[in-house]
């Protein structure tokens, strides 16, 4: 089987997708464009892509008669595919869920604890040469054990924050889900409106998944209606806030900070965000641990080998 790997992955992942397919990788980091797309679905068996790779109808489409039977990404979120017309057009479409949790769960709280304590602007302060000692009143920020966080979207990424939270900072847990949800494990409140959740958190962690479903979930009424002093970390998909409303209330001081990993029109971050201080930005780390990014390609390659093998997909979407 020819497979099209569309970034580089670590070495160990692509020893094993070698060992057992003939591989065509891609020498480019950027996602790939439509005719990419469609030349892949023409030429290739079995495709790896990942974040960005425009699998959208019209590749599918324009790609007709397709040789591709298979979409292997790499990662769990899956918005850049376009899961209803893989399926008309006979492409399987799978992801890689649990890999990438605890690494997730992991920086939302960086994110966290960077925007309540004000560590990227004390660390830009040091580096600029201006830090002129430690005294009582300097750059004072929130303390975060024992205040509330609420999760919008409690799926595996959304309980793994929650449970960082609760268990090692004492937080009294909240939620917002779109489905009834019972933790045996955790004592955590599900809240029954999205506007609920905003007003009652002091922490928000926007944990779900991307797509048209939830783009501007988070919009200007949702930030309107958090608290003065709460903050606001996502780590789910860009395009879920509405950057535009984030940034105005940021600048205002309506919200007292937020924490992204995740952009509207990743890669580019707007000037208006990069200016502002009370807002921590990551470029898309949520996953950037080896072990991790080993662990995800491997859950590729296993859905590929599957496939391959005419055996039920480990981890259809």
């Amino acid at each position: 089987m020819r497979i099209l790997i569309t970034r580089r992955l670590p070495e160990a992942v692509l020893a094993a997708a070698r060992a057992r397919f003939n591989v065509v990788l891609r020498d480019d980091t950027r996602p790939m464009g439509h005719g990419e797309c469609v030349a892949a679905l023409r030429d290739h068996d079995a495709v790896l892509p990942t974040l960005g790779d425009a699998f959208a109808a019209p590749a599918f489409a324009e790609a007709a008669p397709l040789r591709c039977r298979l979409l292997a990404n790499f990662g769990v979120g899956y918005n850049h595919i376009d899961v209803a017309a893989a399926r008309a057009a006979g492409v399987a479409v799978t992801n890689t869920p649990g890999a990438v949790t605890d690494a997730t769960a992991d920086i939302a709280m960086t994110l966290l604890l960077m925007a309540a304590r004000r560590a990227g602007e004390g660390e830009r302060l040091v580096r600029a040469g201006l830090w002129q000692g430690w005294h009582p009143t300097q750059m004072l920020g929130t303390h975060v054990s024992g205040r509330t966080i609420g999760i919008i979207g409690m799926g595996r990424i959304g309980q793994a924050v929650a449970r960082r939270a609760h268990f090692g900072f004492a937080m009294p847990v909240v939620f917002h889900n779109r489905s009834a949800l019972t933790l045996a494990d955790l004592p955590a409140r599900q809240l029954g409106s999205l506007a609920e959740l905003m007003a009652a958190a002091d922490f928000i962690v926007v944990a779900v998944p991307g797509g048209a479903a939830t783009r501007h979930l988070i919009d200007a009424a949702a930030i309107a209606a958090m608290r003065p002093g709460a903050f606001l970390i996502n780590i789910s998909r860009g395009d879920v806030v509405d950057e535009a409303a984030l940034v105005a209330a940021l600048a205002a001081g309506r919200i007292a900070g937020a924490g992204l990993d995740v952009y509207e029109q990743e890669p580019a971050v707007s000037e208006a965000l990069r200016a502002l201080d009370n807002v921590v930005l990551l470029p898309h780390l949520g996953t950037a641990a080896l072990e991790v990014r080993e662990a995800m390609g491997m859950m590729a390659v296993e859905n590929l080998v599957a496939h391959a093998e005419g055996r039920a997909l480990p981890n259809p979407v």
